[in-house]
């Protein structure tokens, strides 16, 4: 699974990409903060069976703050965001949020799954599959089950609730390990694959370099 930094990389190209005017230090550390606010339920596992990639990697909650920020600019006579801090404001806001569920929980729904319905449904699930074309059987995809055995329903396959699926991380090691050892490995992951490598490099040198480009502050 992609550690925090690896997030934070991806979350400085999006910011890059879609602040436009707007960028500068305090609108990149808002969208960077927005990025690695999921990961903080890593200090809920040791404590509650409920915890890492369940807590705050579920999708309700940015999409209650999505609906609440589009009521608040679009509907409301007056907005308290544009009153407050104007179109900067604004900006910084859907940016924070698309790179919260891009980058801080999909990077981790690819990866080793997330619990992304919590609380409505506590199931993990992983977004895994291909799309291929083929001369012969046309279009190919595996994301989601569209055969008929499943009755027709399209779904990804479950990996369990939270109270099946524990994953480890340096503040909790090993949750299903039964022997309580008192000294457990705590390994806390920086990149462990080569595209993580690739994607944390190139992510902190356009985040630094698009600070030096003239629009940036």
């Amino acid at each position: 699974m992609p550690s925090t930094v690896v997030h934070l990389a991806f979350a400085g190209l999006l910011a890059a990409a879609l602040l436009g005017p707007y960028y500068d230090r305090d609108a990149v550390l808002v969208v960077l903060a927005a990025t690695a606010f999921p990961d903080l339920d890593s200090f809920i596992a040791p404590f509650f069976v409920v915890g890492h990639r369940t807590v705050l990697h579920t999708y309700v909650i940015p999409i209650a703050v999505a609906l609440a920020l589009l009521y608040d600019t679009r509907f409301r006579e007056e907005s308290f965001v544009r009153e407050r801090w104007g179109g900067y404001g604004v900006a910084v806001g859907w940016v924070s949020l698309v790179a919260w569920g891009v980058s801080g929980i999909g990077l981790d729904f690819v990866g080793a799954g997330v619990n992304p319905l919590w609380p409505l449904h506590d199931q993990f699930y992983t977004l895994d599959g291909k799309v291929e074309l083929s001369d012969q059987r046309g279009v190919i995809q595996t994301f989601v089950d569209l055969s008929p055995d499943e009755g027709g329903a399209p779904a990804p396959d479950g990996l369990g609730s939270s109270q099946e699926v524990n994953m480890s991380t340096g503040i909790d090691p090993d949750p299903s390990d039964t022997s309580e050892d008192p000294n457990p490995e705590r390994v806390f992951p920086v990149v462990r694959s080569g595209w993580q490598l690739l994607l944390l490099g190139a992510g902190t040198a356009v985040t630094a370099v698009r600070f030096r480009l003239p629009d940036g502050n």
